[in-house]
Formats: C-alpha cells, structure tokens, sequence
C-alpha cells in the first residue's frame, strides 16, 4: 500500500486507497508500518493545506494515538464537513437519510455477482453475508426510514430514488466516512445508523435552540412549532432501532471487542439535547453519563447557559401568557418527553437483546446504566412547578 501523497489537491485518492485497506483489515488491524508512515504524512506539511485528508486521517489514526472514541469511530470530524459542505450546507434530517440510503446501496449489492476482491464493503470477498430474509428485512426497513424524508413515497419507488452526497469537492469524502474496526459485514450498516443517530441529534438541537430563542423573543407559539420538529426528529431515530434490531448478535459481539471505549454514550450532540431542554440533576452532571462529554457538562455548569424551561419560566414571569398559547407549549413538550422515553425505552430494549449481561463499551454497566436513565425526565423543573404540572 503505497503512502506517498498522490496528485490530487485534496487528497482524496490517498484517502481512498486508505479507505480499502481499512475495510480490507478492520482499522484495528492496520499494520503498525502502514500507522507510522500515515502518522509521519499527517505531521508533515503537505496536510496543512488539505484539511479534509488531515481529518481523516485523525479518525483513522485515533487507536494509534491512544484517543479512541465515539466521535472517531464513526468519523463524524469528516462526516461533519461534508454537512458542512462550503458549496451548499446540507440539512442534517436530510443527512441521515442520505446514510440510510448508503445502507439501501450496501445491502443490495450482497444479492449481486461480485468477484473475490470486491466485497460491498470495498475491499475483499465479504465475510458471512446476512441471508436473504435478513437481508430484505433490513432494506425494508430502511427503505422505509428514506421514503419518509421523501414525502412518504412508496418503498420500491423509493429504490430507484435514492438520494446521493452532492457532486461536490466535500460530497466525494462521503464515502470514506465508515471505517469499520473489523471486517465482519454488519458493522458497515451498524455505523452508517449511529451516524444517522447523530444527525438526527444535530437536527434536534438546532430545534430546541430556536424554541429557546422564540420563548426569549415572547413567542411560545412558534416556540412549540420548533419544539413539535424536535419531537418528529426524535421519533425518527427512534424508528433507526427496527434497522439496526436485524444486526447479528454473533457480528455485533464480534465487532464490538474491538470498539471498547466508544460508545453512544459519548454523543455530544445527545447530551446536548438534554441540557437545553432543562438542566439535569447535579447527580446526573457528575455520573458517567456526561464525563465522557466534557464540552456539554462545561456548557450545562456555566451560569449562563439557558434552557427550554428556564426560557419559558422567565417567560411566564414577566409577561402573562394567553390560555391558548400556554397550552400549545405544553401539549408540545409533552410530546417531545413522551417520544424521548419512547426513544430511551426501545434503546433499552434493543441492547437487553444485544448486550444481555454485559457491560457497555463506554464503562458502564450497560443494560442496567440504561434502565436507570427511564426516570430521567427532560423538563424536570417543570414538572416541580404546580402551574406546569401538565407539561409532564
């Protein structure tokens, strides 16, 4: 595998070839040779003006710099720039369906001919390729998760439909955004799904956000829209379980060994759902749930930061606010809390399946670590409030 840098502005055809031995090897398995000169070609000069490539090889080279996270695992430094896109940012609902729909790709090429070296995942045969039922339940699914970004068309338009990443310099990185640890076939799919999760997340906040704008602005009506798009974004995610519900048990405990230290629960952009909505407990701030996002806990700890709840106390503090539009906001938050326990209840669910008794890649003791955060409650201060009592 060669490392010189090829002739190519941005570096793209490096990463490429990378990008296969990766998914030839599983990145854990990279040889140590093949680390270092990546490592020295970072380091050099030639990276400074290629920031896509240097990002890429940051999350390529995250266990070889002993900073291997969640974040990293699933390249979401690259994926992020790519959203980012400088000839046209890309909505993040519309960026999930854009990874399902690389799902849709993935799985439908295990049904076709291929030649030993040109496995689905880019590189090599592919290892133990799921049956056809799983197979058609998975496209089923995820068919369905694309159809609804696209006004609800039916699931076989939808195949000849599928969206893809704009033709554009940051659109071509799309694609080097799975590096899977290991080779076995489901964790492609698996990660394409947790980077949906995130961007789902990344909708959600922008959401909550504007709610939290429009209630400091004396609009509790528009505040509810805002809060309402948060409430289908988090319905949406949830509905990524029923996909990844058709990973193997045997891949996804073959995989996992080697994604210790990454887990879901060092998501940035979940956490950051939950401190805008009401500030958690000082017991949850100091648990394992936020030390592995010591950005958020930093934001949620600053005197400063502002919430949905405490937006619309101040709200209520200084100016009356009508019958109707008390009750709009309401009814709104309470569908966000009801589709966010319905989230934490299937994510339960799915890893008592997945997981049985063993401990989360993230240090805790999973299952249980989940069945405990079922009482957590997003608007919590107002809930203590007998006016706003309802909310709940």
């Amino acid at each position: 595998m060669t490392m010189e840098l090829p002739a190519c502005r941005d570096g793209y055809l490096l990463a490429r070839r990378v990008t296969d031995e990766v998914r030839r090897t599983g990145k854990h398995f990279l040889p140590l040779p093949v680390l270092r000169r990546l490592d020295a070609l970072r380091s050099g000069h030639a990276t400074d003006r290629l920031p896509y490539l240097r990002t890429f090889l940051d999350c390529v080279l995250d266990k070889h710099d002993g900073r291997y996270a969640n974040r990293t695992y699933l390249a979401l430094p690259l994926l992020d720039m790519v959203l980012d896109d400088p000839e046209g940012p890309l909505d993040p609902n519309h960026m999930a369906t854009l990874l399902i729909a690389d799902v849709v790709r993935f799985e439908s090429r295990v049904r076709e001919p291929r030649g030993p070296d040109t496995g689905p995942a880019g590189g090599g045969a592919d290892p133990d390729p799921p049956g056809p039922d799983t197979t058609r339940k998975r496209l089923r699914h995820a068919l369905r998760f694309v159809s609804d970004d696209l006004g609800g068309l039916d699931a076989g338009d939808v195949a000849d439909l599928l969206p893809r990443p704009p033709a554009t310099a940051a659109g071509r990185w799309f694609d080097l955004t799975v590096q899977p640890v290991y080779v076995l076939h489901d964790e492609f799919f698996f990660i394409r799904a947790l980077q949906a999760h995130e961007m789902l997340f990344t909708a959600v906040v922008a959401e909550v956000r504007a709610a939290i704008t429009a209630l400091r602005d004396g609009r509790p009506g528009a505040a509810a829209r805002h809060v309402d798009r948060a409430a289908a974004s988090v319905d949406r995610a949830a509905a990524l379980f029923r996909l990844v519900a058709t990973m193997r048990p045997d891949h996804f405990t073959g995989f996992r060994r080697y994604t210790q230290g990454a887990s879901a629960i060092q998501s940035e952009q979940y956490k950051r759902f939950e401190v805008l909505c009401g500030l958690p407990s000082g017991e949850r701030l100091c648990s394992a749930a936020f030390a592995g996002v010591p950005a958020v806990r930093a934001e949620a700890e600053d005197a400063a930061h502002d919430t949905v709840a405490r937006a619309y106390l101040d709200l209520r503090r200084r100016t009356p606010v009508g019958h109707a539009e008390r009750e709009l906001l309401h009814a709104a938050l309470a569908r966000l809390e009801d589709r966010h326990q319905r989230w934490k209840a299937t994510h339960r669910s799915l890893a008592a399946r997945m997981l049985g008794d063993a401990p989360g890649s993230g240090y805790t003791d999973g299952v249980p670590y989940l069945t405990a955060c079922l009482g957590n409650r997003l608007f919590r201060q107002l809930a203590e409030r007998p006016a706003a009592r309802r909310v709940t």
